[in-house]
């Protein structure tokens, strides 16, 4: 190989790891791109990872959530390791859901949830809507919502004029009075 290729080389994965987290070390891959190691490094939020980064080891941390739009920068993402960390699995945990969901499925019966009780100790690719929370869209209750006597009031009048109407034809159809 020529001094001055080798030299490229060298060049391009200094400069790819220059970005690297200080908390996780960076390997320059082959394929281009960067496999940040994060693992086992006491992590209690997401650093801010490298635009390049291929290969992201989240393993053995102390992860709870991951903020919403996360990965979205990382468009060469695509091995992503959640397992062993206290996930927190409410709505807040649903942008991850999802990406795995769309990336890699397998990922999801590796994050396992530590809170709340509802969803403890279930993967996270097994929680109903009901363990995730109501993540904005549940419906009021239907007896909560003051609408719903005026609802039945209007009900109660209509039925009653519509028995007072039928009542009305009957009397004004019978051929006998």
């Amino acid at each position: 190989m020529p001094a001055w290729a080798l030299l490229c080389l060298l060049w391009a994965v200094a400069g790819a790891t220059q970005d690297c987290p200080a908390q996780c070390s960076c390997q320059a891959l082959e394929s281009m791109g960067l496999r940040v190691d994060c693992v086992g490094r006491g992590l209690v939020a997401l650093p801010a990872l490298p635009a390049h980064t291929r290969q992201l080891l989240l393993t053995n941390n102390s992860l709870r959530t991951v903020p919403p739009g996360a990965f979205d920068h990382l468009p060469q993402l695509q091995t992503l390791e959640v397992a062993h960390n206290p996930w927190h699995c409410d709505c807040d945990l649903t942008y991850l859901r999802l990406w795995l969901e769309d990336r890699m499925p397998e990922a999801l019966l590796d994050a396992h949830c530590a809170s709340p009780g509802r969803a403890a100790r279930h993967p996270l690719g097994q929680l109903t809507g009901y363990q995730l929370g109501s993540c904005g869209w549940q419906l009021q209750g239907s007896w909560a919502y003051p609408g719903v006597w005026w609802d039945m009031a209007l009900v109660a009048v209509a039925t009653l004029g519509l028995a007072l109407l039928a009542g009305l034809l009957c009397v004004s159809t019978d051929p006998w009075h």
